[in-house]
Parts: structure tokens; sequence; C-alpha cells
């Protein structure tokens, strides 16, 4: 709304949704709909990629491609099924199909589609899902909590979490260029800045050290990275020095680099994200210690094994522990 306004003028109510709420703290830096103008840019030099979604294209940002290309987009309705199978027959005929929808409806509602068409065929089908983990305030039936657990079952496909809309932006033409199917979780909309501070460079299958610490690492992937970020800033008051390694690509996993890091110096291993405790990076990374005999001192940040809550995100992010003070706290109590 223009400053300038007359004052004369019917003010303007302000609303905000829990569906579409930005995750970005007051006064955070941000950048618009970073996944929608980085497919646009990327089509201009690829003619092959096409956009299609179930209904959901301003909700997952595509809609900034549908108009920037609206020969190559694709509104499938609200029919996952189809439009999974719909992704599939394009990649067969050459295309590289971008795919959108809310993380939900790909993990629990397309899963058997996505698996039989396009992963057990090994096509060239990018799924990408706005509202993973806790970043909606609407419940259960928004709230894809349980994701990635459901997709690092599925042979062959590459799982991706970004942290902030620079790494959105970098991973965009880095999942195009892999040969095979992909499932990108999705921050849409305004989204966060935070990596650009730290001069990081998103690479497909490399986990990366954010910033340094001798007393804790903290192990963690998407929006649970900007927060273990802002966390360490804030333990770094108090002299608790953390290191943060991002892993971006959870499926297939960077062992090595998380075992290097894991056993340096004896410090307390926490590994944070914004999915259920069960079955994500913090499993993964659990018993890939255990197979290599690797045993520090471990602790898990994640959502409860349960149905959540619908509210105001900033509550239901404190109330769950993935707020940076939550995870600032639980990790002092830890040392």
């Amino acid at each position: 709304m223009s400053t300038t306004a007359s004052a004369a003028a019917p003010k303007k109510r302000l609303t905000t949704s829990a569906m579409i709420a930005s995750i970005a703290a007051p006064g955070q830096r941000t950048a618009a709909a970073p996944f929608g103008n980085a497919l646009v840019e990327l089509a201009a030099q690829r003619p092959e990629i096409i956009g299609l979604t179930a209904d959901l294209s301003k909700y997952t940002d595509l809609h900034v491609f549908a108009k920037a290309y609206p020969e190559r987009f694709y509104q499938m309705g609200m029919a996952e099924q189809l439009l999974m199978a719909a992704a599939a027959g394009f990649a067969r005929e050459g295309a590289l199909p971008f795919v959108t929808t809310y993380a939900v409806f790909a993990s629990r509602r397309a899963y058997d589609f996505i698996c039989m068409a396009i992963a057990e065929e090994k096509l060239d089908v990018k799924i990408v899902c706005a509202l993973p983990g806790l970043t909606s305030g609407y419940g259960p039936s928004h709230q894809a909590t349980e994701d990635i657990a459901i997709f690092r079952a599925m042979p062959g496909l590459t799982i991706v979490d970004p942290a902030d809309g620079l790494e959105i932006a970098q991973a965009v033409p880095a999942i195009a260029a892999h040969q095979g199917p992909v499932y990108m979780r999705l921050l849409r909309g305004n989204v966060p800045l935070i990596l650009d501070e730290y001069g990081y460079k998103f690479e497909l299958g490399k986990a990366k050290s954010v910033r340094p610490g001798n007393d804790v690492l903290v192990i963690s992937t998407g929006l649970a990275t900007m927060r273990a970020l802002q966390a360490a800033e804030q333990l770094q008051k108090e002299r608790i020095g953390v290191e943060v390694l991002h892993v971006a690509t959870i499926k297939p996993l960077d062992l090595d680099t998380i075992l290097a890091a894991a056993s340096k110096g004896g410090r307390l291993v926490v590994v944070a994200e914004n999915h259920t405790v069960v079955g994500g990076l913090g499993e993964a990374v659990a018993i890939g210690m255990l197979r290599a005999g690797v045993a520090p001192k471990f602790r898990q940040i994640g959502l409860p094994d349960e149905f959540l809550a619908a509210g105001a995100l900033p509550t239901l992010h404190d109330r769950y522990g993935i707020s940076a003070e939550a995870i600032a706290s639980q990790i002092k109590t830890w040392l």
C-alpha cells in the first residue's frame, strides 16, 4: 500500500492466512518466488521444460512460469494422480516436466503413481512441492510432516530440501541437469535469504559446512538450517560455538562429509529438521553413524510423531521446537 495515499482514502485491511503465511522474521531479507523465477530463466535456454500443476500454480509459484510460457503450462485440476501420470507421459516424449502441488498431496495421494509411472521407469520428472513440514498452520490435512520418510523408501528418487531463497534458485538448474526423478521441498512466496551471508553454493548430493563451531555440530536441512544458523548466532553470544552442516540433498545422503564432521572433537551432534523425527534426516544420520562406528553424543530436533495442531506459524514453531529460540534453548540443555 502506497505511503502517499490520500488520507481520505479508505484504509486497506491487512490480512494473513495460516496457509500462505510467510516464514520470514520481521525485517528479514527475502526473495520473491525464487522457484518460479529460476524456472523461467532456465526455460529460456531449455525449450523442453514444461510446467504442470494440480490447481495450485499460485501457491507453488508456478504462475510465474505460466505467465512467461503459457504454451508450455498445463493446469491439470485437482487430480494429483493424473498430474503425475501425465508428467510421466510427457517425459517419455522428450519433455522435461516440472510438476507442482502440495507436499501432502504428492506424498500421500499420488505415491503409487510416482512410484510406478515415474520412479520405476527412471523418468526425468521434477516434483516440486510446497508446504513442507510445518510451513502451514492449517493442520494435518496440509502439514507434510512425513513426506521425506515416505519418499526416502522409494528407489531411485533424489530428495532435496533447500534452506532459503538463494538455494532454491540454485537448485532449479541443478535438478534439471540431473538425469532422473527428483522430489524437492519448496518454500514459496517471499522466501527468506540467509545462505548468501555465508558464501554458500548449492551442489546436488553434497553436504556443506556453512559456519564453524567447536562445541556443537548441528546437521540440518531445509527450513531447519535457517533456524539453526539463527540459533548459532544467538549461542555465539554465550560463547557456545556451533558448526552448522547443511544437508540439502537427503537422498543420496553425503555420509562421507557427515561422518567426517561427526567424528571431530567429541562434540555434541544434533540433527535438526522440519519433519517428523521418524524416518527423516535424523534417523538416516543415526544409522549411518552406527554402521560406521561413529558414536558421539547424539540428539534430534524435529517434529513429534503425532498429528500437529493448527494455528499461527510462529506459535506452532515455538510449541514444536523448531524456532531459532527453541533450538538454541534445547542445545543449551544438552551441553
